[in-house]
């Protein structure tokens, strides 16, 4: 009997929400991007693109742009209804491979936002939220943005899903009118995982909200990789910064700052990178590593990733408990699923 896997973090586009992107979309680039992917909107063929795969199942999400990218404040509340309504029904319609969904939220109306994200958990049956690393360039750490977290952790108690963001019109240099051959998504999203995080540490949320289950996208952006020069360096926050507060900071928390980046999870998206994965592992912890393809983002247009992310584990050579626990293990406890609930094939 093969174990399930359960493909965490991946991505549709429902055609009803398609064609909101094509109307208000304001990056032509992904506009064009998204309306090419086949596989992103037409899930008969998704469904059958994981024929191949019989044991993975996967937990959809939106993909980027988000319903506050596509319009102001009294505009994104409807956006962000067409794609959980369209997700749920993917769900309803194709139950063996897509089991729940991640619900979108109009991040730049927080009163919205909550209701949306009731109606979306409680009527619609989402697992939990997708936030995107900026509400169009503020900060996730803008106390306007609190309740939101607050109520996803200690009411629903689901997890968050958090996705980088940063447009080709953000240039790579001052002085220049856009970022050139594609590095603003290449290593510009990973920096903005990173620098998330970071204001959610040093802000205190995970203070306030250790509860709190965030799932990192490409298994924590820089953080594993500079984890010994962020230990070392925020250890002596303040002895570089002129404003005296930046000090003060160190002293309101009640443990080392590394220790909070490691209360978020990763996941395997990582391009089929064993090596990379290793360093996650060893940041994170196999209990806060969860299986994930990012499909269809990849050359082939959806299983490539797949299949890579399910080989840089297996190079891994990960005892059978840790491989568990990547597969299907964490990610049944942050969506509070069962084993017997996910079909099992010979």
């Amino acid at each position: 009997m093969n174990e399930p896997k359960i493909d965490i973090y991946n991505h549709v586009m429902p055609t009803a929400y398609m064609e909101l992107v094509k109307q208000h979309g304001k990056e032509p680039g992904m506009v064009k991007r998204m309306s090419n992917l086949r596989l992103l909107w037409d899930m008969e063929a998704r469904v059958k693109m994981l024929q191949a795969w019989p044991e993975v199942q996967q937990v959809i999400s939106l993909a980027v742009p988000s319903p506050d990218m596509l319009g102001g404040p009294n505009e994104s509340p409807s956006y962000a209804r067409v794609a959980n309504e369209g997700m749920a029904e993917i769900c309803r319609r194709w139950p063996d491979q897509f089991p729940t969904f991640v619900a979108s939220l109009p991040m730049n109306n927080p009163s919205a936002a909550l209701a949306e994200m009731d109606f979306a958990i409680e009527q619609l049956g989402a697992c939990g939220v997708q936030i995107l690393t900026s509400v169009n360039g503020h900060a996730l750490d803008d106390p306007e943005l609190f309740a939101i977290f607050e109520r996803i952790t200690n009411h629903h108690q689901k997890a968050v899903w958090m996705h980088p963001t940063r447009g080709a019109t953000r240039a790579d240099y001052p002085g220049e009118d856009k970022s050139k051959y594609e590095i603003w998504q290449v290593l510009g999203w990973p920096v903005e995982t990173s620098v998330a995080m970071a204001r959610m540490v040093f802000s205190g949320l995970l203070e306030r909200l250790p509860n709190l289950r965030l799932i990192t996208h490409h298994c924590g952006g820089m953080l594993p990789y500079f984890s010994g020069r962020a230990e070392t360096l925020w250890a002596q926050l303040g002895s570089r910064s002129v404003d005296g507060a930046e000090a003060e900071v160190l002293k309101r928390l009640t443990k080392p700052p590394i220790e909070y980046f490691k209360m978020f999870y990763g996941d395997t998206v990582l391009g089929g990178s064993a090596s990379a994965l290793r360093c996650g592992l060893d940041f994170f912890g196999p209990g806060k590593v969860v299986f994930a393809s990012d499909c269809p983002f990849d050359p082939e247009e959806g299983p490539m990733f797949i299949r890579e992310g399910i080989r840089s584990i297996e190079d891994l050579k990960l005892d059978k408990e840790d491989a568990r626990k990547i597969y299907f293990g964490n990610a049944y406890q942050l969506l509070g699923l069962h084993h017997h609930s996910t079909r099992e094939t010979s």
